[in-house]
Parts: C-alpha cells; sequence; structure tokens
C-alpha cells in the first residue's frame, strides 16, 4: 500500500488529490489548518473508499514547529514514502506597493518554508529507502507576473526555484520531483465565482496530471507540469 503525505488537504486541490489516492487504495497521511474541515474531509474519503486508510493531524504549515510536529506524527507510522504533496498554501492578492507590510513574510512562510521544512524532515528517511516522489504546488505565477500578485507570487517563483533545485539534488537518490503550476482552479480562493460556463478548471483537473505523473516507469519523471483553461488565464 502507497504511503502518501498531503498538505492542505481539507479541501481543494489538495482535497482532489487526496480522494484520487483514496480510490487508489492508497495509506493518506493529511494535513490541514481547519480542524473541522480536515476531519469532514476523512470522514467522507473513508466512507467512500474503504480500502484506503485515512489518517490526520490538524497542522498549520506555516509555522515551523506545526511543520515539524506534523512530519514527526507521519515518520512514527510509515517506513517509506511513496508520494509527498507540499500542496498547502495561501493566496491574497495585492501589488508590492500597496499591500500591507508583513505580507511578503506571510506569503513566504505559508507557500515555501511550508514545503521547505516538511520536506527536508522527510528526506532523510526517503534518501535512505532510495523511494519517492515530490509535488510542489507552484503556480502559473511562478512562471510569469501575475496581475495583482504580489508576494504571492514572489512566494510561487521561490517555490518552484526550491523545486528545480529539489530535482537536481535528488537525481542520484532515485526520488523524483515535479513541480505543478495550475492557472485558475474553482477553489475557495475564487470565492462565488460563476464557473456555470466552465471558465476555469476543476480541482480535480489538476488531481488527474499528479496521478498520471506518478504511473510512469522509474527511470522516467515529469519535471514540470503546466495546466491552463482551454481559454487562457483570466
Amino acid at each position: 500500500m502507497m504511503n502518501v503525505i498531503i498538505t492542505g488537504a481539507s479541501k481543494g486541490i489538495g482535497k482532489a488529490i487526496a480522494e484520487s489516492f483514496a480510490a487508489e487504495g492508497a495509506n493518506l497521511f493529511l494535513c490541514a489548518r481547519n480542524e473541522v474541515a480536515l476531519y469532514n474531509t476523512v470522514a467522507e474519503l473513508q466512507s467512500k473508499y474503504g480500502e484506503s486508510a485515512i489518517n490526520a493531524q490538524v497542522a498549520d504549515m506555516s509555522k515551523r514547529e506545526s511543520v515539524e510536529k506534523f512530519a514527526q506524527w507521519v515518520l512514527e507510522r510509515v517506513t517509506s514514502i511513496d508520494v509527498l504533496v507540499n500542496n498547502a498554501g495561501q493566496f491574497i492578492p495585492g501589488s508590492t506597493f500597496n499591500e500591507e507590510d508583513g505580507m511578503l513574510e506571510q506569503m513566504i512562510n505559508a507557500n515555501l518554508y511550508s514545503a521547505y521544512h516538511l520536506t527536508r524532515s522527510l528526506l532523510p528517511l526517503m534518501m535512505q529507502t532510495k523511494t519517492g516522489h515530490i509535488f510542489n504546488m507552484c503556480s502559473v505565477a511562478s512562471l510569469q507576473a501575475y496581475p495583482n500578485g504580489g508576494s504571492y507570487s514572489i512566494s510561487k517563483y521561490a517555490l518552484m526555484g526550491f523545486s528545480k533545485n529539489l530535482r537536481d539534488e535528488l537525481k542520484p537518490h532515485n526520488i523524483k520531483v515535479t513541480a505543478v503550476s495550475p492557472g485558475a482552479v474553482l477553489t475557495d480562493s475564487w470565492g462565488d465565482f460563476d464557473n456555470s460556463k466552465k471558465r476555469i478548471m476543476e480541482a480535480s483537473d489538476i488531481a488527474a496530471m499528479v496521478m498520471a505523473a506518478t504511473k510512469l516507469s522509474p527511470q522516467a519523471v515529469v519535471e514540470d507540469i503546466v495546466i491552463r483553461p482551454q481559454l487562457g488565464d483570466l
């Protein structure tokens, strides 16, 4: 049974990815900040996919001590890690000249340090077993200037840099690294956006691409997944 770790798994893309792996009978280790939403997701997935073991722990991934506590919780329960999805993150719009003071620090903590510290905590086991596939949830904001992106875009550029370095460093350890860069996806970040005309993507679209990347032969890795709405970015 695969051991799969997904952060920010209570809703949106994280939840969709969790459901895809649950349908495969994986052993899931999930976290999110919101306790009620997290355990509602656990109950929902467990009832639909009885062959999958759904484990969860509340964690605020923007806080290093919480990240390390979650990592230790995982390490006490597994002897190998097959998939790590660094999905936890936060989007607050703004521009560098008018966003609130401290926004860069907040976005870096939520979108970069969350993945950095969790990955570093789990890598010794992955390197020891020479197994694993790391997915970092970047963004099209990691690739080009993003309107009203501000510190969010800066943090996502940094996450892409982290992914590129990881990919190069982990080649000899047989650990795959994939940077996932979605465009607009119908999640809570879009509020009450009317998607009746299917203008933007579904979270399940991103989950399908992540799942597909795990199905390749051991000697093949998808380094980058860039996926946008058919009509382009908004």
